[in-house]
């Protein structure tokens, strides 16, 4: 009988050891390894998708030199791409496109498992790393945020303080009288909408959440919300962000040509002073202070709303570092390592000026402006309705932070007087409409 039983205990140890992949290492949590002392066995080469073409060769080169040092057997190397999101939805199919990505926007929640391992639990983690809810599924996380954003808009400050604007406009309508100053009183574009780019016009929509409404619930009660794009009358919630986009266009606010913008380009203009104004996340003010000579005139302010008397800004993930599930599991382990080492020990959110992952890191020079802002992130979606906003939102077709061409619609409404912001936003809530009966949503009048 113990002999049996050895026997037993010995073919449960191989078959557990082939499981693992021919007797190798199981793939621990990240909050389990120790950086520098665990895994320093470990050989392994591998690749990292980027968005940021622009630093790829150079800082992000950098960084994966001084994890080599770290870990002489673990090779790093990255792989640019330009149209990131598009390239990405159509890779990620095949299964073999590197080791690490930034996980595009198309994954939904429930889809996360499919492409990417799992790096440990919410309940563990969450208390460690800021926004693991925005890639958590069913208690589980799949990607740690390259650090994270507060959602405010880009300024040159030489040319606000040259209009004469001493304070920063607390609500659209300030806002818009502030663009119409600048444009009478200087020579730069008073905002920047960076059309031809695609994604920047996509990036308002992370506008109409906490920044609108001051609610970090609102994006999950949002799926329960009869006509949630109407308008509020207060100049608040999602309505007015995209009032602030339609009107800036309408009122001849914006580049003469938004087909001929160029996104590179921008940053040095808005450097000089040749552009006044954009409405993107705190992540782009380092990139404009790096593309020219005046980096201390490169501001930045909270989105123009007020709720009942006081400002709000959202404040969420950028892409977050996903592993390939497909990879070898030496390569996910030192995938692994280098995504810890990067929002752990790097110097990465120092020179990006972004909100750190870890929790306990300081926060950026950056944000010291917003004095008497209240920063919120969303809150994670009730059990059970994880995925219910993105299953909304698809089957909507409005592609809130997902689509680009809604908000492109917007700005060609306003340019071409085809459409007023009412008409568009009772499509948006027409379809809101018919994707809650669609899906047998409860909706609260």
């Amino acid at each position: 009988m113990k002999k049996l039983i050895s026997a037993l205990l010995v073919l449960t140890m191989l078959l557990s050891l082939v499981a693992l992949g021919e007797g190798e290492p199981a793939v621990p949590a990240i909050n389990e390894i120790t950086l520098g002392t665990d895994f320093q066995d470990v050989s392994a080469e591998i690749k990292i998708l980027t968005n940021r073409t622009d630093i790829v060769d150079t800082v992000y080169k950098g960084y994966a030199e001084q994890f080599m040092e770290l870990y002489p057997n673990i090779k790093v190397t990255y792989e640019g791409i330009t149209d990131y999101e598009e390239s990405l939805r159509l890779r990620l199919t095949t299964g073999d496109w590197g080791d690490i990505c930034f996980i595009p926007t198309s994954v939904q929640k429930a889809q996360l498992g499919n492409y990417f391992i799992p790096v440990g639990s919410f309940d563990d983690l969450d208390p460690i790393y800021n926004f693991v809810s925005d890639k958590s599924y069913d208690g589980t996380v799949y990607g740690i945020a390259n650090g994270g954003t507060a959602d405010g808009v880009l300024y040159n400050k030489r040319i606000w303080a040259e209009a004469g604007i001493t304070e920063v406009p607390s609500t659209p309508e300030e806002f818009l009288e502030d663009l119409q100053i600048i444009k009478d009183k200087t020579d730069a574009i008073p905002l920047y909408t960076n059309f031809a780019a695609g994604w920047t016009m996509g990036a308002w929509d992370a506008y109409i959440w906490v920044s609108a409404t001051g609610d970090p619930d609102f994006h999950s009660n949002i799926v329960h919300m009869a006509n949630p794009f109407s308008d509020r009358g207060d100049q608040t919630g999602p309505y007015a962000v995209y009032y602030t986009l339609y009107e800036a266009v309408k009122r001849g606010l914006i580049e003469d040509d938004p087909m001929s913008t160029d996104w590179e380009s921008s940053k040095g203009r808005l450097n000089r002073g040749e552009i006044a104004t954009m409405v993107l996340g705190s992540w782009a003010v380092a990139q404009m202070q790096d593309a020219g000579d005046t980096p201390e005139d490169v501001g930045y302010m909270p989105f123009p709303i007020t709720v009942n008397g006081e400002r709000f800004a959202g404040a969420g993930g950028n892409y977050a570092y996903g592993i390939n599930k497909n990879a070898s599991t030496d390569n996910q382990i030192a995938s692994l390592l280098y995504v810890k080492w990067l929002v752990e020990e790097s110097p990465m959110f120092a020179d990006e000026q972004s909100i750190p992952a870890l929790k306990d890191a300081p926060m950026p020079d950056v944000l010291a402006d917003f004095q008497g802002v209240t920063l919120l992130a969303n809150n994670a979606a009730p059990a059970g309705e994880e995925d219910l906003f993105d299953q909304v939102n698809n089957e909507s077709e409005v592609g809130l932070n997902n689509d680009d061409y809604p908000d492109c619609m917007i700005l060609e409404a306003a340019l071409t007087g085809s459409q007023t912001l009412e008409d568009l936003m009772g499509e948006w809530n027409e379809k809101w409409s018919r994707a809650q009966d669609s899906l047998g949503v409860e909706v609260n009048q």
